[in-house]
C-alpha cells in the first residue's frame, strides 16, 4: 500500500501546484538566466587542461567528455546493482539474512567491531557490489571490439567517432534537441546518477541507515 499511498499524494500534489502555475505566456516572457558563464568556466578548465597535460588530454582524461560519460556508465551500472540488491533483500532472494557470520569461519574480515560480526545479507551484498565492480573493471580494461573503449586508443575502430564525441562539451544544462539515443543523452542520464548516487550517500548518511533502505524508502516501498 506504500507505493500506491505515495504515488496518491504525488498526484494530487501535481493537481493541486498545476492551480497556482503562471499561465505559459507569462513565462514565456521571463528571461532565463545566462549559462554562457559557466559554459566559459568549464570550456577554459578543458583548454588550461588540454594545454598542461596534453599527454592526459589526448588519451581523453582529465575534464573531457569522454570521462564524464564513462563515469556516468559506472555511476547508472551502479544503480542497477543497487537496486537489485534491494529487490533481492525484499523477496527474501537472502537466505539467512539476518544471520551474523561466524567468526572462526570467515575471520577478522567478517568483524565490525571486536568479535561482533556483520549478518549474511551485508556479506552477500558487499560481494554482488564487489563482483559488479570487477565487471565494471573488465569492461574498462579489456573491453569487446564492438564497444568504445575507456581511453582514446589510436588503434581502435571507433577511435576517430571518440575523438568527434569528445570534442563535443555537454553543457551545464541539458539540450534538449539532442535526446534519444545519443551520446548527449547518455552523458546527461550518467550526470543525474552520478548526484544520485551523492545524494543517496549524504541522505543515508543524515539518516543512519543504509544505502538499501534509503532507494526504498525513495521509491515509497516497493522492495520491502
Amino acid at each position: 500500500m506504500a507505493p500506491l499511498r505515495t504515488l496518491a499524494a504525488l498526484f494530487l500534489a501535481s493537481n493541486s501546484a498545476s492551480a497556482f502555475a503562471p499561465s505559459s505566456s507569462i513565462v514565456s516572457r521571463v528571461s532565463r538566466p545566462s549559462t554562457s558563464v559557466a559554459s566559459s568556466v568549464f570550456d577554459d578548465a578543458v583548454k588550461d587542461w588540454s594545454e598542461e597535460y596534453p599527454d592526459f588530454a589526448t588519451w581523453g582524461w582529465g575534464p573531457s567528455t569522454q570521462a564524464e560519460i564513462w563515469n556516468g556508465r559506472h555511476a547508472m551500472f551502479g544503480w542497477v546493482v543497487m537496486c537489485a540488491c534491494a529487490y533481492a533483500k525484499g523477496h527474501g532472494l537472502i537466505p539467512d539474512a539476518d544471520a551474523p557470520l561466524n567468526l572462526k569461519e570467515w575471520g577478522t574480515l567478517s568483524t565490525i567491531s571486536g568479535k561482533d560480526t556483520i549478518t549474511n545479507e551485508r556479506a552477500i551484498i558487499l560481494i554482488a557490489n564487489v563482483h559488479a565492480f570487477f565487471v565494471g573493471v573488465a569492461a574498462t580494461v579489456a573491453p569487446l571490439p564492438m564497444s568504445d573503449t575507456l581511453l582514446l586508443d589510436p588503434n581502435h575502430p571507433m577511435y576517430e567517432w571518440q575523438v568527434d564525441r569528445n570534442s563535443k562539451l555537454g553543457g551545464v544544462f541539458p539540450d534538449l534537441g539532442r535526446m534519444g539515443v545519443t551520446p548527449h543523452a547518455e552523458l546527461i542520464n550518467g550526470r543525474m546518477a552520478m548526484m544520485g548516487i551523492i545524494a543517496c550517500v549524504a541522505y543515508s548518511g543524515i539518516q543512519g541507515q543504509s544505502m538499501i533502505d534509503t532507494i526504498n524508502e525513495w521509491v515509497g516501498g516497493a522492495y520491502f
